[in-house]
Parts: C-alpha cells; sequence; structure tokens
C-alpha cells in the first residue's frame, strides 16, 4: 500500500499541487485572519463606538462623567477595555455577538431613549454574565487586589477589598453602575 503511495506521489505534479494547494490554503487563512483584525481594530475605536446616535447620547454620555474616562492619572478605559477580550477566540465570539447591537440599532429597537432604557436592564444583564464568567477579566487587566494601595482608598473600599479578596469575588460582584447607569428595574445583588 505504501508502496502505491509513493509511486503516485512521485508521479510529475502530484507533489507540486497539493504544495500549491497548501500554500493557497495558508495565504487564504492569513488574509482571512490579517481582514478579521483589521475589522476589529476599527470597530474597537471609541468613534465607532459611539457612530450610533444611542449610543452617543446614552452610554458614551455616562461614560465621560465616570473616573474611567477622566481622572488624576490621566489613564482611560475606552469601550473596547471593557467590552472586547484580547484573545483571538473570544474577541471572535464578541464580535459576532456584537453584531446584534448593530442589527437593533438599523432595526430601529433600541434608537431612541425610550427604547434603549426598555431594553437597558436585558443589554446590561448579558454584558455583566459575560463579565461574571471571565471573572472580571477586563477590569483585572487594570485593577489588581495585589497592586492597591489601601491606604490611599476611601475607608468603605479599605474594609471591603480584602474581604472581597479573601472570599473569591470580583469587581462586577460590587461595581455595577460605576461607568453606566443601573438600569431602571435593576434590583441589588
Amino acid at each position: 500500500m505504501f508502496d502505491r503511495l509513493g509511486k503516485w506521489l512521485a508521479r510529475p505534479g502530484v507533489l507540486a499541487g497539493g504544495l500549491a494547494f497548501l500554500m493557497a490554503g495558508v495565504a487564504l487563512t492569513a488574509l482571512l485572519l490579517g481582514g478579521f483584525h483589521a475589522f476589529a481594530d476599527h470597530t474597537n475605536r471609541l468613534e465607532f463606538c459611539i457612530s450610533c446616535h444611542e449610543m452617543e447620547s446614552g452610554p458614551y454620555a455616562e461614560y465621560a462623567k465616570s473616573i474611567h474616562f477622566n481622572n488624576r492619572t490621566g489613564v482611560r478605559a475606552e469601550c473596547a477595555d471593557c467590552h472586547v477580550p484580547t484573545a483571538f477566540g473570544p474577541k471572535l465570539v464578541a464580535k459576532v455577538v456584537a453584531a446584534k447591537d448593530v442589527y437593533h440599532s438599523l432595526m430601529g429597537t433600541i434608537d431612541t431613549k425610550e427604547k434603549f432604557e426598555a431594553r437597558r436592564l436585558q443589554m446590561a444583564q448579558r454584558v455583566w454574565a459575560q463579565m461574571e464568567a471571565t471573572e472580571s477579566q477586563a477590569c483585572r487587566n487594570c485593577h489588581d487586589f495585589r497592586a492597591m494601595k489601601l491606604d490611599e482608598q476611601g475607608r468603605r473600599a479599605q474594609s471591603k477589598h480584602p474581604v472581597a479578596r479573601q472570599e473569591g469575588k470580583h469587581c462586577i460582584t460590587c461595581h455595577k453602575g460605576i461607568v453606566h447607569e443601573l438600569p431602571q428595574g435593576y434590583e441589588g445583588d
């Protein structure tokens, strides 16, 4: 059997054709991955995120008042820092899932403040569930219990952060509403 396979592979053009097919596959894969990364980079920009009226007048306006936008250190977390994972697989999934938000914007499901607010709790719960599933990885990319200077935090944070760390809690457990307003109908955990 191997003898026949060897003879078939030794025929002129078979190996070259197989190699050409393989190279075409590698080139196509590289093109698709490069295209996805370019697409992700473009759609991760703040300007893209707020290009929809409902984002600019709602979540962006709230974010612009938050400490994640304007603070004494000058460090700014933007939309993608919190809402888009950095690893390829999770980023791909996040972009596919985010397509529904673009769809709802285009279809007029969330194109007014009233419509947006009517769906806000449902949208927030989806984001919170994702943050719970990753144990607030997006937050922990910048915030780390081990790096916190408790003596520079407020009295309440000084008492709560060590307990949260010891109990294995993470950011979203206690900090819902820190950047965006809590939705109407939200009942605290």
